[in-house]
């Protein structure tokens, strides 16, 4: 195990993935921003340097967590040869088996290795698979000139929208979110449509692996155009700062999936993959 800390080399890694798009995106995504201030304290962990096989993303052993966080105790990983991946995830001091953490990718075969080192330890293994999409050069956005002078308006989310999102969330609605969508927001790129007094009603905003997330609109308010607008002008500020505009969709999310299509997102030939993993001690937990 080797852990690249020298910012020249995080560059010329940063270089590097951009060469095995698109499965790379989640670990590529992470290094530009820990390449970009770190915002959300993560380091990168490899088999060896400068021709790795096996490179994974993890949070600072040094930063604050909660064993029960597997929103913020995130790993993303990137292999050549899986055989690596196995090898690496087998080290002793790579992964925290501890606590409540997700591992996510972009490759079929993380599945397989991790379910299986992740039995050898006795931790439940909860699996999530998604379309992943990308988005190409945003020249031009829908006519925005009645959403910046008057209600509604097309701005961004602040830390204070964080309950909200929180309870809007598939995958939300318990504290570990709320306080993992407040650092989103204080980080990261977001965007939203606000109401008359000032409330969102449409949003997306950015997770730490530089990925679109949590595109939402309030029922009351669908059909008017706004998630098309929301997620364009995302995609746009992302693409302006030289971040790859990615995104994931559920298989059964039809509505979003038909949305995508309409603004010709592409949909990638690799498809998502995010392993949540629980030791027993925390096996009767919150939701994942």
């Amino acid at each position: 195990m080797l852990i690249l800390n020298c910012s020249t080399k995080l560059l010329t890694l940063e270089k590097m993935l951009k060469s095995h798009f698109p499965e790379s995106l989640k670990v590529y995504g992470a290094v530009m921003n820990i390449n970009r201030g770190n915002p959300f304290q993560k380091e990168v962990v490899l088999d060896s340097w400068p021709d790795f096989k096996a490179v994974i993303t993890r949070r600072q052993k040094e930063a604050e967590t909660d064993n029960l966080d597997h929103y913020t105790n995130a790993y993303a990983v990137f292999y050549k040869d899986v055989r690596a991946y196995r090898r690496l995830l087998a080290e002793s001091d790579v992964i925290n088996w501890d606590q409540v953490f997700q591992i996510q990718g972009l490759q079929s075969e993380l599945c397989d290795v991790t379910k299986a080192v992740a039995s050898s330890r006795q931790l439940d293994v909860h699996l999530t698979s998604s379309k992943a999409i990308c988005f190409s050069p945003v020249s031009t956005l829908p006519d925005t000139s009645l959403l910046t002078s008057s209600p509604p308006r097309l701005t961004h989310l602040s830390v204070a929208d964080a309950d909200l999102l929180n309870r809007t969330w598939s995958r939300g609605g318990n504290e570990q979110c709320l306080r993992y969508i407040a650092n989103l927001i204080s980080c990261f790129p977001s965007v939203c449509v606000r109401d008359d007094k000032g409330n969102p009603v449409s949003w997306s905003i950015t997770d730490q692996f530089a990925t679109m997330c949590h595109s939402y609109t309030l029922p009351e308010h669908r059909r008017k155009g706004y998630s098309q607008l929301v997620a364009l002008t995302l995609a746009r500020k992302l693409q302006s700062r030289g971040f790859p505009s990615q995104g994931n969709v559920l298989n059964d999310n039809t509505a979003s999936i038909s949305l995508l299509k309409g603004i010709r997102a592409e949909f990638l030939p690799c498809r998502f993959h995010r392993l949540i993993l629980t030791p027993v001690a925390f096996s009767g937990g919150g939701q994942l």
